[in-house]
């Protein structure tokens, strides 16, 4: 992980990925979810000697959770090897708490249960070993080599060249840039050291105004476009003069010009749209997310119940008022939300101004400081989620006034309204909980927020949940 004041590595991780219509790719994407989904039928069939419906079904949720597979064709087989041990690690250890929390555990003997979960990361593992001795194959069957140059030397253009070059099984090469500006002048822009240093394995070959020409002597296959929108004549005088030729054209959308959140192409009828900044929670996703919500806090507030009627007793005694804290937070799309918290101080401030509580706090009662530091206090938190106000994993909420306070100060702070608010999130996982005396803090803490929109997917909020789970039980210093 990062230090809390730094980008996450979650998010350098993301960025321009290969497009989808390499073979290969298709191939990373379906393998993971289909190798389980596989597992999982000749556990069925060896165990009751047919596939019966309630295999069916969680078939069905299995490849849910796990589609898209990741890429892991290009990583050391050790790091491939981590990676599937511990995603499925984490996967199968949550569906069984929660089958068994719901005792749908019991519709399954323990001999198909430990069967399936020993048989699906060795099969994952074959399979990962058959993709790397396929892949040269699966690559050659696209065809020979295209080679690709670009229009166009900024921070994308050299992020996709270097992508591109340190791929392990490409199947473009780019041999070139065209570019009107000295690279002293782009030098005053972009950082352009991979270029000077010689770590791309290609130069500027010309000005834009010669790249047609070039492009029929020297036989390339692939433009990509990396131009900023306020260069639309030159652009459209470009494509102009590569009608001539049979190039397949890319655009590279300047993806530093803004902070794309959920970034994708999207259709209205027959007209097309960009996503800029977007909720990952649409469609299916969105339903995706409120069916595990619901069952997943449901779950919960059925097995800790004795616990939750214990702290109840616990807070009544340990001073006046009342046993359920309710603060107004931002919720959704920043609609105000009534969030449920354990009364943890003698205060219960909801007002124009919160003090936030900090270290040694005369305010915090001695069994309240036992609760924030145990995150005890956020239980009541699974009712706001199945009432819809909130999502077992998102952004936490902070109260209304800070929320008023700091997206002035913060640029993007209000994005992460764009989905729930969670009871547990990725900052916080990350260790950036507790006060925020400094706007470096808070702003550590939204960079990590919206690295979680930006990511989402599920298997992202299966790893929040376990590794709350580990801080919980490990104690957090932030917390009090």
């Amino acid at each position: 992980m990062t230090e809390n004041n730094s980008i996450p590595l979650f998010r350098r991780s993301s960025g321009i990925k290969i497009a989808r219509d390499n073979i290969l790719t298709i191939f990373e994407t379906l393998s993971e979810p289909l190798i389980a989904v596989f597992a999982l039928w000749i556990v069925a069939i060896v165990q009751e000697g047919s596939i019966s419906s309630i295999y069916l079904f969680l078939s069905l949720i299995m490849f849910l959770l796990l589609f898209p597979g990741s890429a892991k064709v290009g990583l050391s087989f050790t790091k491939a090897l981590q990676e599937i041990l511990f995603n499925w690690t984490v996967l199968s250890g949550l569906l069984v708490l929660f089958a068994y929390s719901t005792h749908y555990l019991y519709l399954f003997t323990q001999q198909t249960i430990l069967m399936w979960i020993i048989l699906t990361p060795v099969l994952q593992i074959a399979g990962l070993i058959a993709l790397k001795v396929m892949a040269p194959y699966i690559i050659q069957l696209q065809g020979p080599m295209k080679r690709a140059v670009i229009a166009g030397v900024n921070e994308q253009s050299i992020a996709l060249s270097l992508r591109l070059q340190n791929m392990s099984y490409a199947s473009t090469k780019v041999i070139g840039f065209f570019e009107d500006r000295s690279i002293s002048r782009i030098a005053e822009h972009t950082d352009v050291d991979a270029l000077l240093r010689g770590e791309l394995n290609a130069s500027i070959l010309g000005n834009i105004d010669g790249m047609a020409e070039y492009i029929k002597r020297n036989h390339v296959n692939v433009i990509y476009l990396s131009l900023p929108m306020s260069s639309h004549p030159r652009i459209l005088k470009l494509l102009d003069d590569l009608k001539d030729t049979t190039v397949s054209i890319y655009f590279v959308p300047d993806i530093f010009m803004t902070d794309l959140i959920q970034g994708r192409m999207d259709q209205i009828d027959d007209i097309p749209v960009v996503a800029v900044c977007e909720t990952p929670f649409t469609g299916f996703n969105g339903m995706v997310k409120r069916i595990a919500d619901i069952l997943f806090s449901a779950a919960i507030l059925v097995a800790i119940s004795p616990v939750l009627v214990a702290i109840a007793i616990g807070v009544k005694m340990s001073s006046p008022g009342p046993i359920i804290f309710k603060q107004r937070r931002y919720g959704l799309d920043g609609q105000e939300i009534l969030v449920y918290k354990f009364r943890s101080m003698t205060v219960t401030e909801d007002g124009a101004q919160v003090t936030q509580a900090t270290k040694n706090d005369q305010r915090v009662t001695k069994f309240g400081a036992f609760l924030r530091k145990s995150s005890l206090d956020e239980l009541p938190q699974f009712i706001n989620v199945l009432q819809g106000r909130m999502s077992v994993v998102g952004p936490r909420p902070h109260a209304v006034s800070h929320n008023e306070m700091y997206r002035k100060l913060i640029k993007g702070y209000m994005i992460r309204h764009k989905v729930k608010p969670g009871i547990t999130g990725w900052a916080q996982v990350n260790g950036l909980r507790g006060e925020t005396e400094t706007l470096d803090k808070m702003k550590a803490r939204i960079d990590y927020d919206l690295d979680y929109l930006r990511n989402w997917n599920p298997k992202l909020d299966m790893y929040i949940v376990c590794k709350t789970i580990a801080v919980v039980f490990k104690g957090e210093k932030n917390a009090y």
